[in-house]
């Protein structure tokens, strides 16, 4: 188990190595084709003194030679950026001069917030619904909970959102709000956009909504693994005993189908990235999804890079914790 331990974390670290120096390579062809991005922090409407560009270009470290080079991977200044990111140093913004550090305190957050109602979400409503199809298979109840999922599922979730904020929030805010009050949970949690005196109550509404991300695929997922034990021989041994249909349910048909389930919410939660960077936007969160794609926009090459570099951990991590919970959901895993 230790031995597999080490060698998932080598793996993962190896990832992390390939995915920084892609990230810093398609920056440094950035750079290369469509210019020096220093000049951006004077306006980029006037060309600076060169004295006064090239102090700029040292700030932001773009003052390698490398730079001018098209197709060069500008391997020294890589190496500075990994100990810059190892030493905790992320580097400013061409745009307001802001700490990116300071700034990822900030979107972080959020975005866990929003991840962990998403999770949660899709973890139980699939549960429910994959153990309701497994338990009436072939039946009635069986075909609709496939088709209303799959329903959910094929429309985009933008759209969701969409509807969501322009139909639903305000009445349903202004309805909350007679009744409870503005400052009640029911009067925030409404909200068609983020507040950040409330994060978690207004991050309720959008989480649950990126918790529909998937919500199909789990299900079938989760219906398909109870399916398969339901036929088990223990399962036979525990009715024979004349234990209880919830009993036999929950204490031995689902802990015995987590292990691809838990799979499936891996996969899932490195897609659901996808989903956050739109809901963040349509719902003005500001998370890592809304910064990345403000720093596209703005040009930002570094602070596009850092909020993929921490996106890539993030699904590096589940990952590595979707291995380790094998051993934990099965005794029976041994890892040599």
């Amino acid at each position: 188990m230790g031995r597999y331990v080490i060698r998932r974390i080598l793996q993962g670290l190896l990832t992390l190595f390939i995915v920084l120096f892609l990230l810093h390579y398609l920056m440094a062809l950035s750079v290369q084709i469509r210019g020096n991005p220093a000049i951006l922090f004077f306006g980029g409407e006037r060309t600076p003194p060169p004295a006064m560009l090239a102090q700029v270009e040292r700030l932001y470290g773009l003052d390698n030679n490398c730079y001018e080079r098209t197709g060069d991977p500008c391997l020294v200044p890589f190496v500075e950026r990994l100990q810059n990111y190892a030493s905790g140093d992320f580097g400013t913004t061409l745009n307001g001069n802001r700490n990116v550090g300071e700034l990822l305190g900030i979107y972080i957050p959020n975005t866990l917030r929003l991840f962990i109602f998403a999770t949660l979400t899709l973890v139980v409503v699939a549960m429910v619904l994959g153990t309701w199809a497994a338990r009436h298979r072939g039946r009635f109840i069986d075909h609709s909970v496939r088709g209303t999922t799959i329903l959910i599922d094929s429309v985009p979730v933008f759209l969701i959102l969409l509807a969501y904020v322009y139909m639903a929030a305000v009445p349903l805010t202004r309805w909350a709000r007679d009744i409870w009050g503005t400052e009640s949970f029911m009067g925030q949690v409404f909200r068609p956009n983020y507040n950040p005196d409330y994060p978690w109550t207004t991050i309720l509404v959008p989480g649950i909504i990126v918790g529909t991300v998937g919500l199909a695929t789990l299900t079938r997922l989760v219906r398909a693994s109870q399916l398969e034990n339901l036929g088990s021989d223990f399962v036979r041994t525990a009715r024979a005993k004349g234990l209880g249909k919830m009993r036999i349910t929950i204490v031995h048909v689902v802990r015995n189908s987590m292990i691809p389930i838990v799979t499936g919410v891996g996969y899932l939660f490195a897609f659901m990235l996808s989903g956050a960077v739109l809901t963040e936007g349509i719902m003005g969160i500001p998370g890592m999804g809304r910064m990345i794609f403000q720093a596209v926009q703005r040009q930002e090459t570094n602070l596009v890079v850092v909020g993929l570099t921490v996106s890539a951990v993030v699904v590096v991590l589940v990952s590595l914790i979707v291995d380790l919970l094998y051993a934990a959901l099965d005794p029976r895993i041994r890892y040599e």
